[in-house]
Parts: structure tokens; sequence; C-alpha cells
């Protein structure tokens, strides 16, 4: 089961709430299936070497249509296209423990980090922090897809599972 986010907003998900839905006695349609996520490049040889050598994901296969990637048990499809229509938000994002440390590998890497401090308050180095504490960075693939980093706010349960599994 979730742990359950501390959350006061009308609009925010309760993961607990999520994890243990009641079923409406129907089959789950795509409930217990694996997503596949999925991104369109122009340039096969840029995404190879920004997803596999600059990100580090690992190179499952390539077939002309596109770049397979495994994001830590996630199949990713880098699909060609012949005309990249960057989305203005996010399109993929990787939830990581440590955001200060990634950043900072990112931009070691050569990558820019966002900046959208006409509406977000972001640090030195470009990370915003949410209301409700979670911490996000946006940078773009070669072809200008939106990607981010995110490090969420441990609820007080977490913190304290954290801090019994380090004794």
């Amino acid at each position: 089961m979730a742990a359950k986010r501390t959350c006061d907003k009308s609009d925010c998900i309760d993961t607990e709430v999520m994890a243990s839905a009641p079923s409406s006695g129907q089959p789950s349609i795509l409930g217990s299936s694996k997503i596949v996520a999925f991104a369109g490049v122009k340039d096969a040889e840029r995404a190879r070497t920004f997803y596999r050598d600059t990100l580090g994901l690992r190179l499952v296969s390539e077939d002309g249509f596109a770049l397979v990637f495994d994001a830590n048990g996630t199949m990713l499809r880098v699909s060609l296209v012949r005309e990249v229509v960057a989305a203005p938000y996010t399109v993929l994002g990787w939830e990581v423990d440590d955001i200060v440390a990634k950043a900072k590998a990112l931009v070691a890497a050569g990558i820019t980090l966002e900046r959208y401090e006409s509406f977000l308050k972001q640090d030195e180095l470009g990370i915003w922090t949410a209301p409700g504490g979670t911490r996000v960075a946006w940078f773009k693939d070669p072809d200008g897809n939106l990607l981010s980093v995110s490090q969420h706010e441990l609820s007080q349960h977490e913190l304290s599972q954290h801090e019994l599994s380090q004794h």
C-alpha cells in the first residue's frame, strides 16, 4: 500500500486512497499493466547520445522506428518523427532521492536547467519548491522535449519508516 502524503488542498491526490480504492466490480482494464513512456525525436543519433550516454539509460533496442530504453524498469520508446512538436509542459520526469545532486550532475553533463522565474521562484540551481514541499527542476532533450527531475517531500510516516530502516 502506498504511504499517505499529507495533502491539504482540495485538488490534491491522496495516494493512500488511490492504493486502497475498492474495485467497481469490473475487471481492471489497465490497472495491473505496465505503462510505456513515449517521446518524439527527429535525430536518432542525438537522442541515443542524450538518453543513453548523458542520462545513463540502457538502450534495449533500435528498429528504425524508435530507440527503446530501459528507464529503471519502465520502457521508454523514443520514437523517430518527421517533426517534433514540443509540448509546453513536462513529458517525462524522474523521481529522485537527492534533487540537488541530480541537478548538479545534469549541469556538469552540459545540460541547461530551465528557468521559469517570471512565474516560479527557483533557487540558484533552477530548482522550484512547490507549496507542498516537492522540488522540481526542468531540462530539455536535444529536440526540445521538456523533462524533469523531482524530489517529493516525505510524509511523517515515511520519515519514521526511513529512520527505522537506518537502524
